[in-house]
């Protein structure tokens, strides 16, 4: 074997593979993530839609989309299971009956102090100090943008 087909053969190793290094990583926080959140009887998507609610109540269902990066055939059915456990509510807007606008019930804003200890238990899972999550967090955002953009 000659140095060109060295480089290209470990070029091609599964563990030399950024995507593969994300896609367990993935699985492992999924994982963590589904034992954390079954105590609230939320899946992962949905516990994404309640931190964006959790922050700003009173959203469209395409603003839900663009925060989250979903498209409104894989929201929809996420939001119909929510409202169904009576954690949200959805209403045409006023302003334009386009528009479905999200906001919580009471019982979707009680969920989130049940909530409030999920992401110190993942950095705590993580051994993973404030300083090194908020790197980490900072380089996964910033490789999402530049492949956005590519």
């Amino acid at each position: 074997m000659n140095a060109k087909t060295n480089d290209t053969t470990a070029a091609l190793l599964l563990d030399n593979q950024l995507c593969f290094a994300l896609y367990s990583a993935n699985l492992a926080l999924n994982k963590l993530y589904r034992q954390l959140l079954a105590p609230l009887n939320l899946t992962y998507p949905q516990y994404l839609v309640m931190l964006v609610l959790w922050e700003r109540d009173d959203v469209t269902v395409s603003e839900i989309g663009e925060r989250l990066f979903l498209d409104s055939a894989t929201l929809t059915p996420l939001l119909k299971r929510l409202e169904s456990a009576g954690l949200i509510n959805r209403h045409r807007s006023r302003k334009d009956e386009r528009q479905v606008v999200v906001t919580l019930s009471d019982a979707g804003r009680a969920l989130q102090q049940q909530a409030v200890g999920v992401p110190h238990a993942v950095g705590c899972a993580a051994q993973c100090d404030t300083d090194t999550m908020l790197a980490l967090k900072q380089q996964l955002e910033l490789l999402r943008q530049q492949l956005h953009h590519a």
